[in-house]
């Protein structure tokens, strides 16, 4: 099958790739497994994944982007021509354009990165978009009118804030804070708490499973393994969800203070479309339980959470490319 466009959202924790008339094809976490002694890909996705924490010596799995930026050239090139190619097929008879969604508070030099990056891998041309905007295409707000809209996007890395009309970003706002931040916080709040060391998968399956943005009445708990602190060896203990709130809680006054900050610079005008409307959360953060709550208590505005939180950033990139005169005001940078 012929590819000739791509859109990729380059995610810090999961990249997902979209595809014209044919959808989300790629959905894999974004770590790449490499050899120390060779310095060769050994594993990218899922495959690599798997093997964080749990790999020898001679054998590094790592997150090539952080906070939403290329932390590692060499190794996120590698990631994208993987993926690329899986997107293209075997058959590499000519190069696809690309478009890449971007954090809206990145710079100049991380954009460039990410544009070489992506050329450097195999693409024909290379099309730059913020994350909010396309949050907002891909959660189905019509960014064109002259209305006010709001969108959090909140990701492994980043969360974007932004109030976009006329189909630009009017207000915009974008703290480090995200999956990966609160799954540290956890893993260290179990660590002071309970003496017990637990790796980013287990922190990341807590969250999960039992995280919650406020106090529930009926607390949630669940079972965990980890190694003790004291005694070396490995304790199984439960935790609950009042734990991970606790953990968080720092966290989440940042990411809470970034919305507000973002509200108080908007436009009277839009501030009234935003009060009537809502914001929209996206991302794959926003599925934490309560999260939608805590952003309308702390803020008065009402928060709902898009639906397919974890799709709209790609979905929202994939109908960027089919329509590319239609967002080219929109489009960051292009080669």
């Amino acid at each position: 099958m012929m590819v000739a466009k791509i859109g990729i959202d380059l995610g810090t924790t999961n990249i997902l790739v979209y595809v014209p008339k044919r959808g989300i094809i790629i959905n894999e976490p974004s770590v790449v497994a490499i050899s120390k002694v060779d310095k060769k890909v050994l594993a990218v996705g899922k495959e690599a994944k798997d093997m964080l924490g749990r790999t020898p010596d001679t054998i590094v799995a790592l997150r090539p982007l952080k906070d939403g930026v290329i932390a590692d050239y060499r190794v996120t090139e590698a990631m994208l021509r993987y993926f690329i190619n899986k997107a293209v097929g075997g058959m590499r008879l000519f190069r696809p354009e690309v478009m890449v969604s971007v954090p809206g508070g990145i710079t100049s030099t991380e954009r460039r990165a990410v544009i070489d990056a992506t050329l450097a891998a195999g693409a024909k041309a290379a099309y730059i978009i913020k994350e909010p905007i396309v949050a907002a295409i891909g959660a189905d707000i019509p960014i064109g009118s002259a209305s006010g809209h709001m969108i959090v996007n909140t990701g492994g890395g980043t969360a974007e804030i932004a109030v976009i009309s006329l189909g630009g970003i009017v207000s915009s706002g974008s703290v480090r804070i995200g999956g990966n931040k609160l799954d540290a916080a956890i893993a260290e709040h179990i660590r002071r708490k309970y003496g017990l060391a637990v790796g980013e998968r287990t922190a990341e399956e807590i969250k999960i499973e039992v995280g919650s943005a406020m106090y529930l009445e009926k607390k949630l708990s669940i079972e965990i393994k980890g190694r003790d602190m004291v005694s070396g060896l490995p304790r199984i203990l439960t935790v609950t969800s009042d734990d991970v709130t606790d953990a968080i809680q720092h966290e989440l006054e940042g990411f809470v203070q970034a919305v507000k900050d973002v509200l108080y610079k908007t436009p009277p005008e839009l501030s009234a479309d935003v009060m009537e409307k809502g914001m929209v959360l996206s991302g794959g953060t926003s599925l934490l339980r309560n999260l939608d709550v805590l952003l309308t208590e702390s803020t008065g505005v009402p928060a709902h959470v898009a639906d397919e939180p974890l799709l709209c950033v790609v979905k929202g990139t994939g109908i960027a490319l089919e329509n590319l005169d239609a967002y080219k005001r929109s489009i960051l940078a292009t080669k």
